[in-house]
């Protein structure tokens, strides 16, 4: 049975894993936000970052990649994502229906915030997460990183996210 995972953060540049195909596919009733405060890859318990979510909100879709796993490679891809993406238990991961831009419609992993973690924190004026970004570091290195490779790759694909330009434009600004 095929494998699919729904990147629209890191995963777009980083996926770590054997991919077959890579669409572009549209998940609805999620928003892509800066709402995770991230202690270990893009910033520390002292010094929080921020890294981007699946914010659960019905009348929104984020439209990031859809990555068909590589045939025989699906346990150790669930395996990886799972000691990646779920090393402090602030995402729940879920298989949900994504719509692929051929028209084709896929059951997908996706990590989603878990509202009730205490890394949540959605709703952080577009300024205060800039500051944040351009400041803090983790175990993968610096915030801005991130934020530098995902608008990079999003623009790579034509997929626009205002906010996140927004913010790639000010934390340039902020380190300059």
């Amino acid at each position: 049975m095929e494998m699919w995972v729904f990147g629209y953060g890191s995963l777009l540049w980083n996926p770590g894993f054997e991919v077959a195909e890579s669409v572009v596919g549209t998940l609805p009733g999620y928003a892509r936000s800066f709402c995770m405060r991230s202690i270990h890859h893009r910033g520390s318990v002292e010094l929080p970052g921020l890294v981007l979510a699946l914010d659960e909100q019905p009348d929104h879709a984020c439209t990031g990649i859809a990555l068909r796993v590589a045939p025989g490679h699906e346990a150790a891809t669930l395996a990886y994502l799972r000691e990646r993406e779920l090393i402090s238990s602030a995402y729940i991961e879920k298989n949900l229906d994504v719509d692929l831009a051929d028209g084709r419609r896929v059951r997908a992993v996706v990590y989603v915030i878990d509202e009730t973690h205490e890394q949540y924190c959605g709703g952080l004026p577009l300024e205060e997460q800039a500051r944040i970004i351009a400041t803090a570091v983790g175990g993968r290195g610096p915030n801005t990183e991130y934020l530098y490779n995902t608008a990079r790759h999003l623009s790579e694909i034509g997929l626009q996210d205002p906010e996140l330009d927004w913010l790639h434009e000010r934390v340039r600004h902020l380190t300059s």
